[in-house]
C-alpha cells in the first residue's frame, strides 16, 4: 500500500532520532534493569497483572513500552513494519522480547491466529491505519477466546484539532474515518531534537471513537472499559498544556473541557463458529 510506503519512510528515519531523544529515556532503560516507561506507568492500574501472559504489542516502534511490558513479566511480541525502529527495539530488549516486521493487517498471517491471551496498542498507532473495522478483526483472530484487548490512544478529538494553534483549541482534521488520507508534511517529530526529518510527509486516519467501538462489537468482542482522561504523555497543544509529576500533559485552563486520551478494553466473546460466547471474563457468572 502506497501510504504505507510513505509512512515506513517517515518512521524509518524517526527512529534514531527517537532513540537519541531523552523523551524516550533509553539510556534509562539501560541503566535500570526495573526501569518502565511512562506510558506503561499509566496503564498499570488498568492493565493489571499480566505476569506470564502470551502478549502482542501492536505497532510497538522503538520498543520501550514493549520492554516495559516484558519487564512486567508478559511472554511479549512486538510488531512493527518500520525496520529501522526494530532495530532499535532490539538492540535494547535483546532476548527479552520477540520482534517481528510487519503491518498491523499482515499480523494474523505472520504471527499465526489464536495465539495471545492480550494484544496490546499505544498512544499514536491507530491513526496510522485506513480502516478500522479490518483493524478489529486482526486483533479478535490475534486473540484466543477469552483474550483482552488493551488500548490507550490519543482521542480522536486530540486528533481533530489543529495543533499548530498555539492559542485556540480548533477542529480542523476529520474527526470520523474517511477513505482518503490526511497527508501532513512535517519535518519535526514530537520529542525533544535538535534534529529534522528529510521524509516529511505522512498519510494518516482519524477514526471517531464510535467507530472504533462499533468495529470491536461487529468483531465479536465485549466493551469491558471505556475511560477518557484529560491527559496525554507529550506537550500536544505548545503553550496550552502543562505536565503533572508523571511527565502527563494537560490543558493549564479549564481542561474538563477537552479529551485527550482515552482507554478501552475488550474482550473476545464469541466463537469463530458462530454465536457461542467463550469462556473468560466477559462471560463469568453469567
Amino acid at each position: 500500500m502506497e501510504s504505507f510506503d510513505v509512512n515506513r519512510r517517515n518512521w524509518d528515519e524517526r527512529a534514531g532520532i527517537h532513540v537519541a531523544s531523552p523523551d524516550y529515556a533509553v539510556e534509562q532503560f539501560r541503566r535500570d534493569p526495573a526501569y518502565l516507561s511512562g506510558v506503561v506507568r499509566f496503564d498499570l492500574p488498568r492493565l493489571g497483572d499480566i505476569a506470564g501472559l502470551r502478549m502482542v504489542h501492536l505497532q510497538c516502534h522503538i520498543g520501550t513500552d514493549t520492554l516495559s511490558l516484558a519487564r512486567l513479566g508478559a511472554q511479549v511480541t512486538g510488531l512493527d513494519f518500520s525496520p529501522e525502529s526494530l532495530k532499535q527495539a532490539r538492540a535494547l530488549a535483546g532476548d527479552a522480547v520477540t520482534f517481528v516486521e510487519a503491518d498491523v493487517y499482515s499480523a494474523p498471517d505472520v504471527l499465526g491466529r489464536e495465539r495471545f491471551d492480550l494484544v496490546y496498542t499505544g498512544i499514536g498507532a491507530l491513526c496510522w491505519l485506513p480502516d478500522i473495522r479490518r483493524w478489529a478483526q486482526v486483533v479478535r483472530d490475534l486473540l484466543v477466546p477469552g483474550g483482552r484487548l488493551f488500548i490507550r490512544e490519543g482521542h480522536p478529538v486530540l486528533w481533530a484539532l489543529d495543533l499548530d494553534d498555539p492559542r485556540h483549541l480548533r477542529i480542523e482534521y476529520p474527526y470520523f474515518e474517511t477513505a482518503e488520507p490526511v497527508v501532513d508534511s512535517v519535518e519535526q517529530t514530537y520529542v525533544a531534537t535538535d534534529r529534522s526529518v528529510q521524509n516529511a510527509t505522512t498519510h494518516s486516519w482519524n477514526h471517531g471513537l464510535g467507530e472504533i467501538v462499533s468495529a470491536l462489537l461487529d468483531a465479536g468482542f465485549t466493551l469491558t472499559r471505556l475511560d477518557e482522561h484529560r491527559t496525554v504523555p507529550w506537550n500536544a497543544l505548545g503553550g496550552q498544556m502543562i505536565a503533572d509529576e508523571r511527565g502527563e500533559y494537560a490543558l493549564i485552563e479549564r481542561p474538563e473541557r477537552l479529551p485527550v486520551t482515552y482507554t478501552l478494553e475488550a474482550v473476545r466473546t464469541v466463537d469463530p463458529g458462530g454465536g457461542r460466547e467463550a469462556p473468560g471474563p466477559a462471560s463469568a457468572g453469567s
